[in-house]
């Protein structure tokens, strides 16, 4: 059964004034819901007694520890935490097709994805990045770490944003699936060998991390310019791609 398409851009010129805005509000209420924040807390505060263990157990190197702790939230707690909340900002919407009330008025398609993505990014950045950062503190304390931390956490949580609103659009049901992609293919796959690790993101995360703190970390080996760089294009990608996907969708 072949899908409707959304009107052409010719006849969605331009966004009406605070549309983002509005839609951006919207979204933010509907992501904030107890259970994601009340699950994605929950793995904060137990990162963070985590940490207080591991920075009250007389560690030799706490630097290098400090690091190694730090890039175990970049392999799991950041990606999962974005994963929960960028692929709902639309995908719910998808699902339950709920998303033709955003487009009773003409939209160009990118006010809906950009506004998702700002949501998740809204909510991921403190949620995720403050107990990641006291986690840094509570482990080593260094500047450092301190700084490496809030650097490839920033980064990661805006590229996994971006990653994930675009899954949410295009793969129903993105949060299974998000969930294989980051244990099978990040955690196994692209973890195999330099070759593969170009392909994911936590390389690049963990790069910075790597070069902030001097503590080398395995497949860190891009330098701070790529680790940064290239996780902001594939993001940029990502949503645009988002964008043309979401102007082809059945929205009704």
């Amino acid at each position: 059964m072949s899908a409707p398409t959304l009107p052409s851009p010719a006849r969605r010129p331009s966004s009406p004034p605070g549309a983002f805005v509005a839609i951006y509000k919207l979204l933010l209420r509907n992501l904030a819901t107890r259970g994601r924040i009340a699950g994605i807390g929950a793995l904060g505060v137990l990162t963070m007694i985590a940490a207080a263990v591991v920075g009250n157990a007389h560690l030799i190197d706490p630097l290098r520890s400090g690091t190694r702790f730090v890039d175990g939230g970049l392999t799991i707690f950041v990606p999962v935490g974005a994963l929960v909340f960028a692929s709902a900002a639309l995908g719910d919407l998808v699902d339950d097709s709920t998303l033709v009330y955003l487009w009773l008025r003409p939209l160009p398609a990118r006010v809906p994805v950009l506004a998702a993505f700002a949501a998740a990014v809204t909510i991921c950045l403190p949620l995720i990045g403050v107990p990641m950062v006291i986690s840094a503190v509570l482990v080593d304390g260094s500047p450092e770490l301190i700084a490496g931390t809030a650097e490839s956490v920033g980064v990661a949580v805006v590229a996994y944003c971006a990653v994930f609103t675009m899954w949410g659009i295009r793969i129903r049901r993105a949060l299974p699936w998000g969930l294989a992609y980051i244990l099978l293919w990040e955690g196994f796959v692209a973890s195999a060998g330099q070759t593969a690790s170009k392909v994911a993101l936590r390389a690049y995360t963990r790069s910075l991390l790597s070069e902030a703190t001097g503590v080398g970390l395995r497949l860190a080996t891009f330098t701070a310019a790529t680790g940064l760089i290239v996780p902001m294009v594939v993001g940029v990608l990502c949503l645009v791609y988002a964008t043309r996907v979401l102007r082809r969708t059945d929205i009704a």
